[in-house]
């Protein structure tokens, strides 16, 4: 971490994060240990979903402290590497919406093919921000699904 640090001071870098896919609990710990030890991150970067929101939840537990630190949030994960849209319950358009409408910094979305591409152009051309009442209905059909984890396997 020293390392890190020298070459942020040195300019050879400008931001320090971390990621992690597994446990919310994981991330909190990283940012406990940073806070004791006068450390800060610049960044940090989670999956943020429709499944996550219900099952050990980074969007319930660690998105809110790194808002309250104003620490950046890269989103990830919006379609949980395609194990969210076999729940059959969501589009990927809906996941899509959901991550966009999260207080995030990004929402990095994995594309390797020109339809993936589109699917990401089309997400963003129909984007509104969403009401609490359209975020609980999406939510709604996500919610059995999402109870044990299964669509959330990392």
């Amino acid at each position: 971490m020293e390392a890190v640090v020298e070459a942020k001071k040195a300019g050879k870098l400008r931001y320090i994060g971390f990621t992690g896919h597994k446990d919310p609990a994981i991330h909190l710990h990283m940012l406990d240990l940073a806070r004791k030890n006068g450390f800060r991150f610049d960044t940090v970067q989670m999956p943020l979903n429709v499944m996550d929101a219900h099952y050990h939840s980074f969007e319930h537990q660690v998105l809110p402290v790194l808002l309250q630190e104003k620490i950046g949030v890269l989103g990830m994960k919006s379609m949980g590497s395609g194990e969210v849209l076999k729940s059959k319950t969501v589009t990927p358009i809906e996941c899509l919406h959901y991550a966009l409408n999260l207080p995030t910094s990004v929402v990095i979305n994995g594309i390797d093919s020109e339809q993936l591409l589109d699917q990401a152009f089309k997400a963003i051309a129909t984007f509104r921000p969403m009401n609490e009442q359209q975020v609980a209905a999406l939510l709604d059909k996500t919610r059995d699904s999402a109870k044990t984890g299964e669509f959330e396997p990392f």
